[in-house]
């Protein structure tokens, strides 16, 4: 596109369309601020609530609902998550200087009064390169790095930390068997609860 194109087009489509090669191959991750932001309830968790329901004399109460939490846990993100591009050495749990620095920014969020009263459940995934009981392996691994990572540098209670390996399930990005994909490698936090 030339300088002259751009001019001709409104000016945010313009920025865009000049920005987009530069955008496209860059992954960033958020600032603790907006992980405070992403991670923070905005009501009740999982959409349930615990509380004292009226019912009139003479009423049925209702049925409790069926408890469906092993499997949100498994397949979805129940509460509310964020997801980051951290890292790894090749096949290994080893955590690169730029996982650090993302796994710094998650750091700080986590141990900010904001969420300092909550649990994470720390998911660890993988592409679809290898067989899935490898990647099973490794992302469990991987989440149990960050989980040490976390206790270790900012003095998080372990006990606040659910290390989950993922594996191949539940990727960002469809793609073919065996192909690597980046976005697919990555760990998500999830809001689980005071």
């Amino acid at each position: 596109m030339s300088f002259r194109t751009a001019l001709a087009l409104p000016a945010g489509l313009a920025a865009a369309l000049l920005l987009a090669p530069l955008s496209a191959g860059a992954q960033s991750n958020p600032s603790a601020d907006q992980i405070i932001q992403s991670l923070k309830p905005s009501g009740a968790l999982n959409g349930q609530t615990r509380g004292i329901k009226p019912v009139s004399p003479g009423q049925p109460a209702a049925a409790p609902a069926p408890n469906t939490s092993t499997r949100v846990a498994k397949t979805e993100a129940a509460g509310p998550s964020v997801n980051l591009s951290v890292q790894f050495a090749n096949g290994s749990a080893d955590l690169t200087p730029e996982a650090r620095k993302t796994l710094d920014e998650l750091g700080r969020a986590l141990a900010s009064q904001d969420l300092a009263s909550y649990r994470f459940r720390i998911e660890g995934h993988t592409d679809n390169v290898g067989s899935r009981s490898y990647n099973k392996a490794l992302s469990e691994r991987r989440a149990e790095a960050v989980v040490a990572y976390l206790a270790s540098k900012f003095g998080l209670d372990k006990a606040r930390l659910q290390p989950v390996g993922m594996g191949e399930d539940g990727p960002l990005v469809a793609a073919p068997p065996q192909t690597p994909e980046p976005r697919n490698r990555r760990v998500q936090v999830v809001n689980i609860g005071a």
